[in-house]
């Protein structure tokens, strides 16, 4: 594959450097509370304000329309500059927002579509349960019909940020006696519906990232179904293929990023006693290694630029990043050595990482599941049981 940038699209990178230069938030995003969530709408009202508040959503719904290779070239961009995020509103721009664009009725597309560029709202994933994580589709959380209404009891899990969100995209199951992958439905909540609470969970991070979620007759519009009741698995599966594009073009070049300081870190005089020739060799293996994952992104893009879907191969880089993303951390510990004990002290970013970033082996589907999908799905080997 030889990948080239067309005119325009350096121009677009000229112009997305120079704007974020000049616009980007200057302190550092808080790390938790009711500021954090603040300062990430703030910062998704100032890039909508500049026409860059969703790069490939379409001018129809208060996107730029703007190519996959741009998109990817933000993405680089604001990695380069150390720019803040999506943060907390990932979940709306990536995964929800798409969602309801693609399948949502022209209502819910106008209410939502808009407070979520403008910065006005968050949103939560409702997808996994404590017996439905990796294998979505064992998820037990149930819907009846009542009227007008769902009612819905159960539990959700790891649900990032729901204890800041106005609302959540939800897969329940409204009938059970269809099967593992029928009789699912994806509906939107309003959190603040009575009957819902939000317990936060710590982590060994120190944050409150996930959440536990109780429904207890919690009643929902059937209006703010999106697709067909019992038809949420076709809906889920779009959601998903949105995440893992967003994810893997996003990631990679965060991640690349990520070498490049990890590195400068070990060139500083504090701790440049502590590298010699095989640390040096593991750093340049890391940073070939980002090299390998941006071109396993441009891959997809490509793909995405010709109008091909980007299906089961988004699995592929997906896998890679979370697994780098793990030796990257594990450098930087040896690396910093006692001080990686220390939460909130000089290199805090570099403790919380270490914790934090595992979770990247889970999110969406583990490493074990990854491997099967590439095993089944592209090598056509036989199923794994």
């Amino acid at each position: 594959m030889e990948f080239r940038f067309s005119a325009s699209e350096k121009l677009f990178r000229e112009r997305v450097r120079d704007w974020l230069a000049e616009s980007a938030p200057k302190g550092q995003r808080p790390p938790r509370g009711h500021a954090m969530r603040d300062f990430d709408l703030a910062w998704q009202r100032a890039k909508f304000e500049g026409g860059f508040g969703a790069i490939s959503w379409p001018k129809e719904y208060g996107g730029a329309n703007l190519s996959p290779v741009e998109q990817m070239i933000w993405y680089e961009e604001v990695a380069r500059a150390r720019a803040p995020t999506l943060g907390c509103l990932s979940i709306a721009i990536n995964h929800a927002g798409p969602t309801v664009m693609a399948l949502g009725t022209p209502e819910q597309r106008a209410f939502h579509l808009p407070k979520i560029l403008r910065g006005e709202v968050v949103w939560c994933q409702g997808f996994s349960e404590p017996g439905a994580g990796s294998d979505l589709a064992g998820l037990r959380m149930r819907a009846e019909v009542d009227g007008d209404h769902l009612v819905i009891n159960g539990q959700k899990v790891w649900t990032s940020h729901a204890q800041y969100a106005d609302y959540q995209e939800t897969l329940v199951r409204t009938d059970p006696s269809l099967g593992r992958h029928k009789g699912i439905t994806w509906v939107i909540i309003d959190m603040t519906t009575p009957g819902i609470t939000v317990r936060p969970l710590r982590t060994i991070a120190g944050d409150e990232h996930f959440n536990e979620v109780f429904y207890d007759n919690v009643r929902v519009p059937l209006s703010n179904v999106v697709g067909e009741l019992n038809e949420g698995w076709k809906v889920a599966m779009t959601t998903l293929a949105n995440e893992r594009a967003g994810a893997t073009a996003n990631h990679g070049a965060e991640l690349g990023e990520l070498v490049e300081q990890l590195i400068e870190l070990a060139r500083s005089s504090i701790h440049s006693s502590s590298v010699d020739d095989a640390f040096v060799s593991r750093l340049a293996r890391l940073r070939t290694d980002a090299a390998a994952l941006r071109s396993l992104s441009y891959a997809m893009i490509s793909r995405a630029n010709r109008g091909l879907p980007v299906g089961v191969e988004a699995t592929l880089p997906f896998l890679f990043f979370g697994e780098l993303q793990q030796r990257v951390r594990a450098l930087a510990a040896e690396l910093l050595g006692g001080e990686m004990l220390e939460i909130d002290g000089p290199w805090d970013s570099w403790v919380r990482g270490f914790f934090a970033d595992r979770m990247y082996v889970i999110a969406g589907g583990s490493s074990e599941v990854r491997r099967n999908i590439i095993a089944e799905r592209i090598l056509g080997l036989p199923r794994s049981y």
